[in-house]
């Protein structure tokens, strides 16, 4: 009952962030979660819970197809490229952990999307609102064309 409630309060409070969020903040709360589900998926394979295993890296592996499929090929050139072949290897690798129910595999997943997360993480609030602003203008043009 209490665990229900818990629940409940946190897919609220999340509903409350990401309403409030921008496509910045979207991206970072993915990035999070895929890393979240992926510690749970670390711990499951090393406790040989194989449901919560499969359950955890099948959510990773939505997120990280999720973040693959709204990547901007238009704007983002050779780093879209070379961000699309890593999310492409991470899930992956990730079918190749489910198989061996190997913990390393997961780690070594998880610390691709540290890596990815921190340099977006490090992109200036300046730059972000930049983009942001540029990209509502344009779309803003395109309705009234």
């Amino acid at each position: 009952m209490y665990n229900a409630k818990v629940k409940n309060y946190q897919k609220e409070a999340l509903k409350t962030k990401v309403a409030g969020a921008d496509r910045y903040q979207i991206i970072q709360m993915l990035m999070a979660g895929a890393i979240e589900k992926l510690v749970m998926a670390k711990v499951s394979i090393e406790r040989k819970n194989l449901e919560a295993k499969a359950e955890h890296l099948s959510r990773a592996s939505a997120i990280i197809e999720g973040l693959r499929s709204c990547l901007d090929f238009e704007v983002g050139g050779e780093v879209i490229d070379n961000l699309y072949a890593l999310y492409s290897y991470m899930i992956e690798r990730l079918v190749d952990a489910s198989i061996q129910n190997d913990p390393e595999i997961v780690e070594e997943v998880s610390t691709l999307i540290k890596e990815i997360k921190s340099g977006w993480d490090a992109i200036p609030v300046e730059v972000r609102d930049q983009t942001l602003n540029s990209q509502t203008d344009t779309q803003a043009g395109a309705h009234a064309g």
